[in-house]
Formats: C-alpha cells, sequence, structure tokens
C-alpha cells in the first residue's frame, strides 16, 4: 500500500523519517512502561532523561545515514552523559536504544546524539524535540515525538509522534497517533506503531467562537491560563479547555477535538524553541487551520534555534482566528 507522499519529491525523506519516529517511539513506550510511581514521588527524572536521550539518538543515526550532510537542530547533546558520574544513566540509554539499533554502543550513540547539536540556521536542516511534554511523559500521559524538515525558512515536511492519543482523546492510546504532513500537499493521520492506512487530517468548521474548545498545557508555567481564561471568558466559550502535554494539542486540533490551542507570553523575554512548533505547524496548516504569533505574524524559522521575531503561539482551525486575535489585543495581553 503505497503512502499519500509516495511521488512527491521528498518521498525519500518523509519515509526516512516516519521509520526513525517509529523506532524512537519504541524506545519511548519502553520506558514509560517501566516508570515506577515511587520514583515520581521522589521527584526522580531519570526515565524521561533515559529516553530523551534515547529517542534523539536513534532519530539522528537514521537521518544521518540517510542524509549525512542535513544538519539537526535538536533539544539534547551528550555532555551530561560523558561524565564519569552518568554511567549508570548512560548505560540505561545504550540498552534501550540497543533493544531497535542492535549495533549501538555508547561511543556510537553519544555521536548520534550530537549530530542534534546544532544550533544555527541553514537553508536545508531538520528540528527534533525527542520528547515534547516531559511532564506528560513522566505522568503516564501525552507527549510526543516532533520532527521537522525545514527548507529555505520554511517547515516543508513535518512528523508528530504521539505515543499514546488514541483515535479521540478519550480512547485508549491503541497504536498511538502518528500525524505526517507535507508543505501544499495535506495532513494525515495514521497509526504511529504499526503502520495502517492514512486518513486525511481536517479541522473543525466551527465558526460560532461561543462553541469552541481550547486546548492548553497542563502546566501553567507553559503557557498564561489566566489570559487564556479571560480570553474564553471574552468569547462567551463555555466549553472547559482539554488540558493536554506536548505539541499532541496541534494534533487535536488538527483532526477537529478542539478549535484553538493558545501558547500565551507569560512575560516579554522569553522566546518559544523552533523544535517546539515547527512539527505541529505545518500538520495544522496542512490540515486547513492557521497559526501565528498573538500579533497574527507567521513563524521565522529563519533564526536560529528560536522564534526570535515571534511572541506566543495561537493556534486555530482558522475560521476563529481572528476573533481570539482581536480578544486578545483588547484584553492588552502580551503588552509587557
Amino acid at each position: 500500500m503505497s503512502s499519500p507522499w509516495f511521488d512527491h519529491p521528498l518521498s525519500r525523506e518523509i519515509d526516512t523519517a516516519v521509520s526513525a519516529v517509529r523506532k524512537a517511539a519504541v524506545v519511548c513506550r519502553t520506558v514509560q512502561a517501566g516508570i515506577d510511581p515511587g520514583e515520581l514521588q521522589k521527584k526522580d527524572r531519570s526515565p524521561v532523561t533515559v529516553a530523551d536521550f534515547g529517542s534523539q539518538a536513534v532519530i539522528c543515526r537514521i537521518l544521518g545515514d540517510a542524509f549525512p550532510d542535513d544538519p539537526v537542530i535538536g533539544e539534547e547533546d551528550s555532555r551530561a552523559l560523558r561524565e564519569p558520574e552518568n554511567e549508570a544513566l548512560l548505560e540505561r540509554v545504550v540498552g534501550h536504544v540497543q533493544e531497535v539499533e542492535p549495533d549501538a554502543d555508547a561511543q556510537s550513540i553519544c555521536a548520534w546524539i550530537d549530530r542534534g547539536g546544532t544550533k544555527t540556521y541553514s537553508p536545508r536542516f531538520w528540528t527534533l524535540d525527542p520528547i515534547d511534554g516531559t511532564k506528560g511523559f513522566l505522568r503516564g500521559q501525552q507527549y510526543a515525538i516532533a520532527l521537522a524538515l525545514v527548507l529555505d525558512g520554511h517547515v516543508t515536511a513535518a512528523l508528530l509522534g504521539c505515543p499514546n492519543l488514541g483515535s479521540s482523546l478519550a480512547a485508549d492510546r491503541g497504536e498511538g497517533t502518528l500525524c505526517v504532513a507535507v508543505r501544499g500537499a495535506g495532513a494525515w493521520s495514521m497509526p504511529l506503531m504499526s503502520g495502517g492506512q492514512a486518513s486525511p487530517l481536517k479541522v473543525s468548521a466551527q465558526a460560532d467562537t461561543t462553541r469552541i474548545r481550547f486546548c492548553e498545557s497542563v502546566e501553567a508555567a507553559h503557557s498564561s491560563h489566566g489570559d487564556a481564561a479571560r480570553i474564553a471568558e471574552a468569547l462567551a466559550i463555555a466549553a472547559e479547555p482539554a488540558r493536554l502535554d506536548s505539541q499532541t494539542k496541534y494534533a487535536v486540533v488538527a483532526r477537529g477535538e478542539a478549535e484553538a490551542y493558545l501558547r500565551l507570553p507569560r512575560d516579554g523575554r522569553y522566546r518559544e524553541k523552533i523544535w517546539d512548533h515547527a512539527g505541529g505547524v505545518l500538520v495544522v496548516t496542512e490540515a486547513g487551520g492557521r497559526v501565528t504569533d498573538i500579533r497574527g505574524r507567521d513563524l521565522d524559522f529563519s533564526l536560529g534555534y528560536r522564534l526570535e521575531e515571534n511572541s506566543g503561539v495561537i493556534v486555530t482551525n482558522g475560521l476563529v482566528h481572528d476573533a481570539v486575535l482581536e480578544a486578545i489585543e483588547k484584553l492588552g495581553i502580551g503588552r509587557f
């Protein structure tokens, strides 16, 4: 069965990325399944650290083998893993990576991780968040593996691997969900772990702002929940927000389970990292939605690893975007 992008000029890149994200998801699922609730009570973050490094190693290895000249702007580097006091942590990473890459050893894994250490812009690069939503991962809830190819400053191909996202927010996670988007060609959803039929993604057709639903982060530290509540009140939104972690929120908007995701700035200094949004942006826009900052400007992925010229991120089905922006402006949100 051929993929929807089989005849696209970037089909090799997309197929390689799909394989990489699926292998990384095996590592992440295995690590998450072994989390001891007692460890969490001790605030032990080592499981997500192991999965983070393992996921980045696997993806960067596969991308490096297929496209050795492509830089990767990723979240992690191996400096901490190379410290003598972290030898046991490195051994755990090696063990999990070897489940999907049997020839892996500590030295090669650290080198693969460091392929993702680029932080400067180039005309062609990948950007990777090996685990987006670390707290969700530790709670056994939502997280995402986010990978995107950026060409000449434009996100051109994007993947969101959501291992715990089922066929709906209320459904069992099943095989998880993989979203794939190709600039100008569309966006699709399919089972993450086993492949299967790809279905086109389409945002909600709801244009009545009083009947929409927001997505927002579980943790208020990631976005201003208070400002989101003020916007909801201004738009007379009755539905409670869907609170979940990671770029999985983009997937939820792209398939029409919510109409908006607001990442509202808490101060005037912070700038979003590109790996936190590149994958999700294309998935939503190719599903018919719209993504801007709080001032209505497109996100600029040509300035290195941060969205230097943007403040906050507003994601909608497109039909309610202007209304959300108007509410933000009237309420003075983002004026620091």
